[in-house]
């Protein structure tokens, strides 16, 4: 008893320091798993909508918001159970998938490398897949051939025209055109692909 005496007494200060670390080191662990679990079940309590279901919401109306199709839109509004959510996105992509049976979907990691890039090349006041360019090129995929002119040249505004050699249910040889108006890197698109037509 004498020698646990001496031993507890010799290292007061360092068990103290210990301690106390080890406190601060509990509370905040305990602090950012109340933050990381909070606003679903503030979110919850108050009534609104779920992360589980925001997920999927904005899985619809971002991540696939230019591949799918107006009747899988509607099918997916009426689900009501996050099963049913889960089982609807497995079989969207397995539907596009090139090489069924196998574990990589081409389809799939392809459109997803579209978004990253698009978010990273074509941001300006909005994120990169909302933008025109982001739009075209998630769709369509990367131009052929770009003609870019950056600058303000002889009155012309900045623009860019990409060019197509086919698209898939549209045509061949097919221009697309986008105009930076603002000079602040916010291309819009002059020409829509599918009709052919002038946009103001």
């Amino acid at each position: 008893m004498k020698r646990i005496g001496r031993t507890f007494h010799s290292g007061t200060r360092a068990f103290l320091f210990v301690s106390v670390f080890s406190s601060a080191v509990l509370v905040t662990i305990a602090g950012v798993a109340v933050a990381a679990g909070g606003p679903g079940q503030a979110g919850q309590a108050k009534g609104r909508t779920s992360p589980d279901k925001y997920s999927y919401l904005r899985w619809l109306e971002e991540d696939a918001a230019y591949i799918v199709a107006p009747e899988e839109h509607a099918a997916f509004q009426r689900l009501t159970t996050n099963e049913e959510r889960e089982k609807f996105v497995e079989q969207f992509w397995l539907r596009r998938d090139p090489t069924p049976g196998t574990a990589q979907n081409e389809f799939k990691e392809e459109h997803y490398r579209r978004i990253t890039y698009v978010n990273e090349h074509f941001a300006s006041s909005v994120p990169g897949w909302k933008t025109d360019r982001g739009r075209i090129y998630i769709m369509y995929g990367p131009p052929d051939e770009v003609e870019s002119h950056p600058t303000r040249e002889k009155g012309e505004f900045p623009f860019e025209r990409w060019f197509y050699r086919h698209i898939e249910g549209i045509g061949d040889k097919i221009v697309v055109e986008f105009v930076d108006r603002t000079g602040n890197g916010d291309y819009r698109i002059t020409v829509d692909p599918r009709k052919g037509i002038e946009i103001k």
